[in-house]
């Protein structure tokens, strides 16, 4: 078997182990906040909506088949195809660049980050469908940026660019750093593109996809475009070192540290001019990638920012890392480099010791508070127990209906979107019952729009509010002024291996007798 058969070979094999190994943790693990929230992009579709555009509803809609088959691994089925396909195009990406032995090392490195393995690899997120069309159009930027235009495939290439990027947009507003990364390059390196059609055939196509995000946005005053622009604004903000060092160790974990430290490696042979690689290549992937990087940091020294905006362009700085471990490892030997065997095994260890914590509770954080003082949160909890308290909260509502304590008609409220959209998932949609939101924008986001569609509020309603031990929010001092009463809460007890793991408090709001303000009216 020749080398490059080799390496396709073991390329679909390591396709093959990873979707595994994705397909069981997705399969059995409960829907985290974000997916819980993100599912309702898919249950109430729209040509945008409040936080981010419309393309991860779309991909929950295509793979649940319009959320025909609603469980956990069809929500997530998405991440769990695309992640597979996004390791055959940064193989395709390490081929083009250099040879196929560079593409196996970035697709072992891309299966090694925890952002590609995990966060969009299991996790139905914006960052999933962009991840995607991201290595996409990254891959159609070096068929077609480095060419000279007057090439028809080059041309193709370009004009099917415009169309993925467009796509990227709609994922995530982020995107738009692949064409600032693309016209970078034809305006310092190739600037024959200027004159060609086909480059603004590629806008064109780019802009009209986008399209959505505008319409929407102009119906509801550009209500997205501020929230975000809110979150970035930097002006009137001073120098804060703990956003970014917050920012800086995110990006170290979450694109797992080995990885991370591979590319600040990389980075360092590349400016002392020792990574023997194509310029053109080596020029469209760090325009691509760093522009992107450098502003979130900077974004960082004032205002909190996330450590995934970033981790698009450090996938991308994977392949280059690949081609300097080409570079130095033999010619003729197929061993996979160390450094790329230690980053496997440490993802492999998160996957494990992670699935652990939050199914069984390894780790103990109350008996690490009590043994050392100090404050231990457990995280895991985020995603354990929310079924178990909707089979529960199911009891206690036929139980109230069947004594008349509360409405057949009775609603399940919330003042945040999150745990709102676990509650609405796990607990009021098996029994049928409709969730709304109750206070500001920024605060129940998406259910602005759900209190609409599902007919808004009527007086004389009954609601339940329920919150967690964990993450407590009272229903007194804000939703306790829209209704005549609150009864004392029943308490759920959410177990893990046979030990009360947290507690879930459900409360009865009775008789409705002032509508709350329609947020969407302000606007």
């Amino acid at each position: 078997m020749n080398s490059a058969a080799y390496y396709r070979k073991s390329v679909v094999l390591l396709i093959v182990i990873s979707t595994i190994i994705r397909a069981y943790v997705a399969a059995t693990l409960e829907l985290g906040n974000d997916e819980v929230y993100y599912r309702l992009f898919a249950l109430y579709p729209d040509w945008s909506h409040f936080d981010h555009p419309l393309m991860v509803g779309l991909t929950i809609q295509l793979f649940s088949f319009n959320l025909l088959l609603d469980s956990e691994f069809f929500i997530r089925l998405g991440p769990l195809v695309l992640g597979a396909v996004n390791i055959w195009i940064i193989y395709r990406i390490g081929s083009i660049i250099k040879n196929e032995r560079t593409g196996f090392f970035a697709a072992l490195l891309y299966t090694a980050s925890i952002y590609a393995f995990v966060i969009t690899g299991i996790f139905i997120l914006p960052d999933t469908p962009q991840s995607f069309f991201w290595l996409l159009s990254t891959l159609l930027i070096l068929q077609s940026v480095v060419s000279c235009p007057n090439l028809p495939n080059a041309r193709l290439k370009m004009f099917q660019m415009g169309i993925v990027t467009g796509l990227a947009i709609l994922s995530k507003y982020t995107s738009i750093f692949l064409w600032a990364g693309a016209l970078l390059y034809i305006v310092v390196y190739n600037r024959a593109w200027l004159k060609s059609k086909w480059l603004y055939y590629a806008l064109a196509a780019t802009a009209v996809i986008s399209l959505p995000i505008l319409i929407w946005n102009i119906r509801y005053d550009f209500i997205s475009f501020a929230y975000h622009g809110e979150r970035v604004d930097m002006l009137g903000y001073t120098l804060n070192a703990d956003y970014f060092l917050t920012e800086l160790v995110g990006e170290f974990f979450y694109n797992n540290p080995i990885n991370f430290i591979l590319i600040l490696i990389t980075l360092i042979v590349i400016a002392r001019k020792k990574l023997d690689l194509n310029k053109t290549y080596l020029r469209s992937i760090l325009l691509v990638s760093l522009p992107l990087v450098a502003l979130i940091v900077t974004f960082s020294l004032f205002r909190r920012t996330l450590p995934h905006w970033t981790a698009p362009a450090y996938t991308t700085l994977l392949v280059l890392v690949a081609a300097w471990l080409d570079q130095i490892t033999g010619n003729k030997t197929k061993r996979v480099p160390m450094a790329i065997i230690a980053s496997l095994s440490l993802m492999l260890l998160v996957i494990v010791l992670g699935f652990g914590q939050i199914n069984y509770g390894w780790i103990n954080f109350k008996s690490l508070e009590e043994k050392f003082g100090i404050i231990a949160d457990d995280p895991s909890l985020d995603m354990f127990g929310f079924d178990q308290a909707g089979r529960d909260f199911a009891q206690i509502v036929e139980k109230d209906r069947s004594n008349g304590l509360m409405s057949g008609e009775s609603i399940l409220v919330g003042n945040f979107w999150f745990p709102l959209a676990n509650f609405d998932y796990y607990a009021a949609s098996p029994i049928g019952m409709k969730s709304y939101g109750i206070g500001r924008l920024d605060q129940i986001h998406k259910y602005a729009w759900i209190n609409r569609i599902n007919g808004g509020f009527s007086e004389g309603m009954d609601a339940y509010y329920l919150t967690t031990s964990r993450d407590y929010r009272s229903p007194y001092g804000n939703i306790d002024q829209y209704f005549e009463e609150i009864l004392p809460p029943d308490t759920i007890n959410i177990y893990r291996k046979n030990v009360v793991a947290k507690h879930v408090f459900v409360y009865r709001l009775r008789h409705l007798n002032k509508i709350p303000e329609d947020e969407l009216r302000k606007k």
